[in-house]
């Protein structure tokens, strides 16, 4: 009689395991890879954030060193380049914020008007015809909306009102507003569209209209999406540098009237980049001290946006 070998129950699963056995080996093996690449892209990141606080902290230190830091806060005069010399801050800071305040008051509303259109009426055709449109507007440089806020929006305003300055707070205001106006609009529409259908459906058995269910129900659910969009646009304002360079000029005064000229604190930072200041005096200093004010203007209000959206925070499976 002749047996025949025939693997038993127990040596099947061996030879699943031993089959299968190279192809874990290689995951483990390019995970062995991936890991420590994520990680040292992490770690870049926190090393380039650490290194930009340290210079400008470094920096601003020593310009500190000869101005003191309640002059360059609380001082009304900005005159770091001319005779007599004065540092304070204050006609900087207002001009920024008289930038961010224009900006948010034409992109904020009108993104978030536009982004409820594209995604509670707007049909798909005309949706994937304005969406990219608007995406298109994130792509031109900043500089080439300098150039068409002096050719185009500032004779524009000076016909409505003549008294307007060549370089003036309102066209500057108008082109940072076209500027981080795709950016609202898409993200807060991403956060409308994120809503449950089923909150929408409870709207309408409850006989609210379509008008109600995206006001009462749509974007109070979305609340917290659109104030991140809000903090990042604001954000962009605040940051914008070539733009403003062009249109709003470098007169830097405290005014509330947008026909005026301004200079915001990134203008001042480009106009003493450009290589005339001597490195190592006051006046080249001086740069580090503003860069240190806007980044620590910035960082607050991304704090207080946090806080605001853990409080409103809705999530949805």
């Amino acid at each position: 009689m002749v047996l025949e070998n025939k693997p038993s129950c127990v040596d099947l699963p061996q030879a699943v395991a031993f089959a299968g056995f190279p192809q874990k080996r290689r995951g483990r093996w390019s995970e062995g890879i991936i890991k420590p690449i994520l990680f040292a892209c992490a770690i870049l990141s926190i090393a380039t954030t650490a290194g930009v606080i340290a210079i400008l902290t470094k920096e601003a230190w020593v310009f500190f060193q000869d101005v003191s830091l309640a002059d360059f806060l609380f001082g009304t005069q900005w005159t770091p380049l001319l005779e007599p010399r004065s540092f304070g801050v204050l006609p900087l800071v207002c001009g920024t914020f008289l930038i961010v305040a224009g900006a948010a008051l034409f992109a904020l509303p009108t993104g978030l008007a536009s982004a409820i259109y594209l995604s509670e009426y707007a049909s798909p055709r005309m949706r994937s015809i304005v969406k990219p449109v608007l995406e298109i507007l994130a792509g031109v440089p900043t500089i080439v909306y300098g150039y068409f806020a002096l050719s185009f929006i500032t004779p524009l305003i000076s016909s409505i009102f003549p008294e307007t300055q060549v370089f003036n707070a309102a066209s500057a205001a108008i082109v940072v507003g076209i500027m981080i106006l795709p950016m609202v609009t898409s993200l807060c529409d991403n956060s409308l569209r994120s809503v449950p259908h089923s909150l929408r459906q409870g709207g309408y058995a409850l006989g609210a209209t379509s008008f109600e269910v995206t006001t009462r129900v749509v974007v109070p659910a979305s609340l917290s999406g659109v104030i991140a969009s809000y903090v990042l646009a604001i954000s962009r304002a605040i940051g914008e540098t070539m733009a403003v360079t062009l249109a709003a000029g470098a007169t830097p005064n405290i005014t509330a009237n947008p026909l005026e000229s301004i200079q915001t604190m990134t203008a001042y930072i480009v106009q003493v980049s450009l290589g005339d200041t001597p490195a190592g005096t006051v006046e080249y200093q001086s740069i580090f001290a503003v860069g240190t004010l806007l980044f620590l203007i910035t960082l607050t209000i991304n704090v207080i946006a946090n806080r605001i959206l853990h409080r409103f925070q809705e999530l949805y499976e």
